[in-house]
C-alpha cells in the first residue's frame, strides 16, 4: 500500500485528487491534505506517509521549503511535486531541493498514477516534454552551477522571506512561525543583507523571481 499525503492550497483541486486517486490507484490511501507548507510538514512528519503530492505556490511555505524540510526530517517519504509551471529554473531547484518527480498539472490521469509509482519505487521522473536527458542535464547543472544567493538562507530565514513577500508584518511573522517579533526582524534584516536587497519590493521582486510566491499573491 502507498499512502499519500496530498498538499495544495486549493480545495477543489484536493478534492480532485483524492477522488482520482482513490478510484484509479489500485493501492494508494489518501492519510492526509494540507492546505499550506508548514501544515504539510507537519502532517508528514507526524503520518510519515510513502509520499507527498505537493504544490510548488503554496502560502506559508512554498514547495521547495517544504521539499527540503521533508528530505531531511523524514528521507523514507518520497515528495512528487505537482505544479502548473514547465520552467527549467522551478524543475531544477525542485530536483536541488531533493523531489523524486515533478509532475506538470497539464498530464493525464494515468501519467500522475506513473509518476507516483515510479517515485515511490526510487526513479526520478519527469513530465514530457521533459526527458530523461533533461534529468541529467537539470542534475548536472545542479552540481556544477556556482551557490545560488537562495543557498546561503537558513530555514527560518527562507519561511521569513515567503512571508514577508507575501506581505506579513513582523507581528504576523513572530506569530505564524512563534517566535518573538525581535527574532522575526532580526531574521529578516538577516536576509536581507544576504542577498543584498534593500527594500521590500525588491524582496517581493527576487521572491517572484524564484518562484516563492506567484505574481498578485
Amino acid at each position: 500500500m502507498i499512502s499519500l499525503v496530498l498538499a495544495d492550497d486549493h480545495h477543489v483541486v484536493r478534492h480532485g485528487l483524492r477522488i482520482l486517486l482513490e478510484t484509479k490507484g489500485d493501492g494508494f490511501s489518501i492519510i492526509g491534505e494540507a492546505e499550506d507548507g508548514i501544515q504539510a510538514t507537519e502532517l508528514v512528519e507526524s503520518l510519515r506517509p510513502t509520499a507527498l503530492v505537493l504544490d510548488l505556490m503554496m502560502p506559508k511555505r512554498n514547495g521547495f521549503e517544504v521539499t527540503r524540510q521533508v528530505c531531511k526530517s523524514v528521507p523514507d517519504t518520497t515528495v512528487i511535486i505537482l505544479s502548473m509551471y514547465l520552467d527549467e529554473a522551478y524543475v531544477l531547484e525542485a530536483l536541488r531541493a531533493g523531489a523524486r518527480a515533478y509532475v506538470l498539472k497539464s498530464s493525464t490521469s494515468d501519467e500522475l498514477l506513473h509518476a507516483i509509482r515510479e517515485a515511490t519505487s526510487g526513479r526520478r521522473y519527469l513530465s514530457p516534454p521533459l526527458s530523461e536527458r533533461a534529468i541529467e542535464v537539470y542534475l548536472d547543472a545542479t552540481h556544477a552551477s556556482s551557490q545560488d544567493s537562495s543557498s546561503l538562507l537558513t530555514s527560518r530565514e527562507r519561511e521569513i522571506l515567503q512571508l514577508a513577500a507575501e506581505g506579513r508584518t513582523s507581528t504576523e511573522i513572530a506569530a505564524a512561525l512563534s517566535i518573538s517579533k525581535r527574532t522575526a526582524q532580526t531574521h529578516r534584516s538577516n536576509l536581507m543583507q544576504k542577498l543584498e536587497l534593500h527594500s521590500q519590493t525588491e524582496l517581493v521582486r527576487y521572491a517572484m523571481q524564484k518562484g516563492i510566491i506567484r505574481p498578485g499573491d
